[in-house]
Order: C-alpha cells, then sequence, then structure tokens
C-alpha cells in the first residue's frame, strides 16, 4: 500500500512535469517554432523557473470575493483529481487499494471536481468567473453521462468494478472465459496468445465505438480543446480562474494535467490491457510473458508501470494533439455532441454490450 502511495506520488508529478514540457513542445512543433529553450538544454528546466516564478507571486484575493471559498476551491479540485490514483493498479503487484467498486469510485471522486469549479467561480464575484464555472458545470454534468455508460459497457462484459480483476483479465495469467470473446467461434483460445488479442478492445470489437465516446467525453471532463469552454480566453479571459494568482492558479493548472493522465490510465486500463504487454506469445517465443514478468516477481513491477505508462502517456499526448488541431465548439454545438449524439450513441452500445455478453454467456 505505501510503495504504491509513494509510486503513485512519482508518478503524478513525473506526468505534471513532463506533460506541461511535452505540452509547449508539441504545440511549439505544431505551430512550426521552437518552445522553450533558454532555461537547461533544449529549455527542459523551463517548468522549473516557471515554478519558481509562480511561488514568488503575490496570492491575490478580490476585496468583495468571499475569502474562505475563494482559498478552497482550488484544494477541492486538486484533491478530487488526485484522490483518483489511489485506485489505480499500476502493475501486477502495485495497487494503492483494491476497493471491489474501483470504478464507480473513481468515476465519483473525481466528479466532486464540480463542486470545486463552481465555487471558485462563485466565490470570486467576477462576472467571466462565474459564467465560465456556470460552463463548467454544465459541460461536465452532460459528458458525465456517455462517459459512465461507455465505463459500463466494460463493467458489463467484464463482470466486475475492481480495475485490478479488468486487468488481469486481460493478462495471460487468467483463466477467466472472458478470453475466448473475440476468437471463440475459430477454437483458438486468446490466452495461450496473448498480448494485443487478449485486451478488450480487440478481442470485443464492440468496444471500439464505446472507447470513441469514453475518449471524446475524457476530452470534454479535462476541459481541452475543443471543449474547454470554461475557460475560453476569447471571451471569458480565463474562466473560473480568473482571479487567480500565484500558487492557487498553479494548482488549477496542475489539476488539469492531473486528469489528463488519470483519465488516459482509466481508458488504458479499460480498453488497451492495462499493464499488459502488447507483444504476443510466437511460437516457442513467450513474448508475453517475458515482456509482461510473472506476478510475484520484481520484473513484473517494474515492466507493469512501464507498459502503463506508455500507453497513459500516448493518450495524453493524443489530447495535446487534438488540442491543437481543432477550433474550440460553440457551447450550442457542445451540448447538442453530448445530450443528441453520445448520449444515445452510448445507450445503444450498453444494449449491444449487454446482448453481446448474453450471447456469449
Amino acid at each position: 500500500m505505501i510503495i504504491a502511495l509513494i509510486i503513485s506520488l512519482i508518478w503524478i508529478f513525473a506526468n505534471i512535469y513532463i506533460g506541461v514540457y511535452s505540452e509547449r513542445k508539441v504545440s511549439a512543433f505544431m505551430q512550426d517554432r521552437l518552445g522553450p529553450m533558454e532555461v537547461g538544454k533544449f529549455g527542459f528546466l523551463q517548468i522549473i523557473a516557471d515554478l519558481f516564478k509562480l511561488i514568488q507571486k503575490e496570492d491575490i484575493v478580490p476585496t468583495l470575493a468571499d475569502r474562505r471559498l475563494f482559498q478552497m476551491a482550488p484544494w477541492i479540485i486538486f484533491i478530487s483529481i488526485f484522490v483518483g490514483f489511489s485506485v489505480i493498479p499500476f502493475s501486477s503487484e502495485i495497487i494503492g487499494s483494491s476497493t471491489e467498486t474501483g470504478v464507480f469510485f473513481l468515476l465519483t471522486i473525481i466528479s466532486i471536481d464540480i463542486f470545486g469549479i463552481l465555487m471558485a467561480g462563485w466565490a470570486s464575484n467576477n462576472k467571466y468567473s462565474l459564467f465560465g464555472a456556470m460552463r463548467s458545470v454544465a459541460q461536465l454534468v452532460s459528458y458525465e453521462l456517455p462517459m459512465g455508460i461507455a465505463v459500463l459497457c466494460v463493467v458489463v462484459l467484464s463482470q466486475t468494478l475492481k480495475l485490478q480483476e479488468i486487468s488481469f483479465q486481460q493478462s495471460i495469467f487468467s483463466d477467466s472465459q472472458n478470453y475466448l470473446f473475440s476468437l471463440k467461434f475459430l477454437g483458438i483460445n486468446t490466452t495461450d496468445i496473448g498480448g494485443i488479442f487478449t485486451w478488450n478492445i480487440f478481442r470485443i470489437p464492440i468496444l471500439i465505438p464505446v472507447f470513441i465516446i469514453f475518449f471524446i467525453a475524457g476530452l470534454a471532463e479535462c476541459n481541452r480543446a475543443p471543449f474547454d469552454m470554461p475557460e475560453a480566453e476569447s471571451e471569458l479571459v480565463g474562466g473560473f480562474h480568473t482571479e487567480y494568482s500565484g500558487m492557487r492558479f498553479a494548482i488549477m493548472f496542475l489539476s488539469e494535467y492531473g486528469i489528463m493522465l488519470l483519465i488516459s490510465l482509466l481508458g488504458a486500463i479499460l480498453f488497451f490491457g492495462s499493464w499488459n504487454s502488447p507483444l504476443p506469445n510466437i511460437g516457442s517465443l513467450r513474448l508475453a510473458e517475458w515482456t509482461t514478468g510473472v506476478p510475484g516477481t520484481n520484473s513484473a513491477i517494474f515492466l507493469g508501470i512501464f507498459w502503463l505508462a506508455i500507453k497513459a502517456y500516448f493518450g495524453v499526448f493524443l489530447q495535446m494533439w487534438i488540442r491543437w488541431t481543432y477550433p474550440r465548439l460553440r457551447i450550442d454545438q457542445l451540448m447538442y455532441l453530448s445530450w443528441k449524439v453520445l448520449l444515445p450513441f452510448s445507450l445503444f452500445l450498453l444494449l449491444i454490450s449487454c446482448l453481446y455478453r448474453f450471447l456469449m454467456f
């Protein structure tokens, strides 16, 4: 438990550092410029310089703001997001909490940041902040529905709410009959093959459109473009955090990268094999076993963390890529996409998932 928490903290802050640096470099590449270059080799120490700058900035609280709520809001956002990491299985051996309802706990705890955002907007006593907060509440509530239903599709097919159990079901070390989904009619046991053939998204084709809905809703949950309406600088200056400065602004800024990683980790666990290797067994070459590590060994710990990190960071990169590629949606387009497109499709896919599970077993 303690080891899992330590690894979680290290990974979280490493993601913040790498995420902020990567965001600047990715956006610079897409806009044909260099990005940070002056502080450290290739500007790698720029984030540390920014941190010292934010620490030195004055912590301003507007005169007419509700001081207590104003100061409390960033911490509610921060804590609600980072508590979600407590149920993430980082490998076959490393997991913070193996609660029986890990999936629902994760979705529930990250939804608490809505209260922090609303508190920040209301307590600032600023119309721009209040508009941003109300936009954010409407957006997050709307997109939590299709995202939750997408996750429920995986739960229905996996028959468990434990994230570690879902991870093991996509592993060559499990005896679960769920492995016979995609190649059952061909007489092939995918457990023997391993690798990508045991990942949910490959052995259960219905999860491909489910993942697309999950990913789109995840972008909205992270307030990432083209769904960054709550902090649209073109009309709201900065949205719900317009009045924040110094470390309080930094906490909100870092929370955004925290939820980006959390959503990417959840997507990797539910759809892309979690901490399992993508390499399949080929003849006498037991690549899936060698590159995943036998549970209970040190190699399983490090290899599991490695593969999960690769998958999660690729998801973070996709979110950055989309941000610097597509324009921001209008608020009416954002609501239309959620209520009239994603929600009906997610409900239909949930029905198909239930029928799929019933017919296969």
